[in-house]
Parts: C-alpha cells; sequence; structure tokens
C-alpha cells in the first residue's frame, strides 16, 4: 500500500468517524472510486484506533470521570460518575455482543456494497434530519437513564452496516429521545471508545499472530494521521453544535446516498 494511500485513508477516517456521516461507509467507498486495492479490516481498525486516541484526548475530563467512577460503582450507584460508567457499559454491550457475533460467523463483509451503503446514507440521513429537526432538546447527559442508553445502545447495532453510521444513529436516537445537540455527540462519541476498543484488541492480535511487520508498520501510521484528523474534527464539530445544527451532515447524506444508488442501478 502507497504512502498516498495511507494518508487519503487516515484522513477520511479521522474526519468521518465522530461526524453522522459514515466512516465504515467512505473506508469501502474510497477504494472503489479511486480504484485501489481494498486496504482490508486490519488498516480500517488501525485508523479507528487513531480516531480513539482522539476522541479520548479531546475527552479527557469525561475520561477521568469514567476512571473515578468505576471503584464508586461498587459503593454509590446513584453518584454523578458512576452512573456515567453504568450508562456507557449498557449502551455499547449491544453492539460489542452482536459485532463479535457477526465477526465470528464471517458475515461482516457481506454488507460492504454500493447499493447497501447507499441506502443507510440516505435513509439515516433523512431519519437524522427528522430526528434533529424534531426532536426536543430538554435532557442533558449527566440525567440520562439507563433505559434510554439502552434504547442508544440498540439503536447502534443498526452501525454494523456500512453506510449507517455509528454515531450518526447514536446521535439520532439521542435527538429523538430529546437530547441536546451537543451532549448527543458527546455520549456518542464517549461510546465508542469501548466499542473501538473492542474491535481494535481483535484485530490487533491477528495482525500480531500473522506477523505482518509491514502491515503493522502501515497501521502504525495510519492511526497516526487518523489521530490527528479526528482531533481536528472532533473539535470542529463540538463547536458547531453550540451554535448550529446536525442539519448540514443530513443534507450531505442525502446527496451521497442518492448519488451511489444511481451508480449501484447503472
Amino acid at each position: 500500500m502507497s504512502f498516498i494511500h495511507l494518508i487519503v485513508l487516515a484522513v477520511i477516517q479521522g474526519i468521518t468517524e465522530f461526524l453522522p456521516i459514515s466512516s465504515s461507509g467512505h473506508l469501502v467507498l474510497v477504494p472503489r472510486v479511486i480504484g485501489w486495492p481494498d486496504q482490508g479490516l486490519a488498516i480500517d481498525v488501525a485508523v479507528h484506533v487513531g480516531s480513539l486516541l482522539a476522541v479520548m484526548t479531546y475527552f479527557f475530563r469525561d475520561i477521568l470521570s469514567i476512571l473515578k467512577g468505576v471503584p464508586i460503582l461498587f459503593v454509590d450507584v446513584h453518584h454523578k460518575d458512576s452512573r456515567l460508567v453504568l450508562n456507557l457499559l449498557i449502551a455499547t454491550a449491544p453492539i460489542l455482543v452482536v459485532g463479535g457475533a457477526f465477526q465470528l460467523i464471517g458475515i461482516m463483509d457481506a454488507f460492504r456494497s454500493i447499493s447497501v451503503i447507499g441506502a443507510t446514507m440516505l435513509g439515516f440521513g433523512i431519519l437524522l434530519y427528522v430526528a434533529d429537526k424534531f426532536g426536543m432538546t430538554v435532557n442533558k447527559l449527566e440525567n440520562m437513564r439507563y433505559r434510554t442508553s439502552v434504547l442508544i445502545g440498540l439503536s447502534q447495532v443498526l452501525a454494523l452496516i456500512p453506510g449507517t453510521s455509528r454515531a450518526g444513529i447514536s446521535i439520532t436516537a439521542a435527538r429523538l429521545l430529546g437530547y441536546e445537540r451537543y451532549d448527543a455527540a458527546r455520549f456518542s462519541m464517549l461510546m465508542a471508545i469501548p466499542a473501538i476498543t473492542g474491535a481494535g484488541t481483535v484485530q490487533g492480535y491477528a495482525l500480531w499472530q500473522s506477523g505482518d511487520t509491514i502491515l503493522g508498520y502501515q497501521a502504525a501510521i495510519a492511526a497516526l494521521l487518523a489521530f490527528v484528523s479526528a482531533l481536528v474534527a472532533i473539535s470542529a464539530m463540538m463547536a458547531w453544535l453550540r451554535r448550529a445544527s446536525f442539519t448540514p451532515f443530513a443534507i450531505y447524506r442525502v446527496i451521497l446516498g442518492s448519488i451511489l444508488l444511481v451508480w449501484a442501478c447503472c
């Protein structure tokens, strides 16, 4: 894989991972559009890990709260930090279980088609717009109930289908449940930590077992580049959400999804 290939993939991953426009869908599309061979799941996961480090850097205060909340969890489940830990565990459990099952039975690549990505881009783009346009903005993350995290977690399972967007579907669910835009995005990004950690651990172990040092070197470069671009993207989106809506992202999804569906039919 060329260095240019790595740069393009890493930058696209970093920009799209936490925006509600589907990083996995873009990582499938780019090689097909440009004519590059598919980079494979190992590089996909490497750039996800770089993005993971970026979100942990940006939300380091929340990470500290989570770390403090783990021991408090065994003493006081009503403490704000322990509640955050529990909500994150509840919300990420479904995708870890279902994603692990999909990986075992080997159907993860079955959905990596232009038509599927186009349909999910379009459909969930419209849903994001509706949820953001008509969803109330009365709830804060600090007051999240456990049944709410269950619903958001179940919605996140749909992100196993490329084009859906893990961030997009979880933000959509949170907005439908009345959460403010900033807090919906914040919780979505925190949910990414265990989900990406799980995927990165599995693929990282497989990479180590393969002994492919060249692929390992490429993966390290991709992770670093993704870290930088993701940190910039997160900062920009969170600043945007303090004064605006998700409408531009929904419009982008609808346009791209429509183009892909036309392409798939031709």
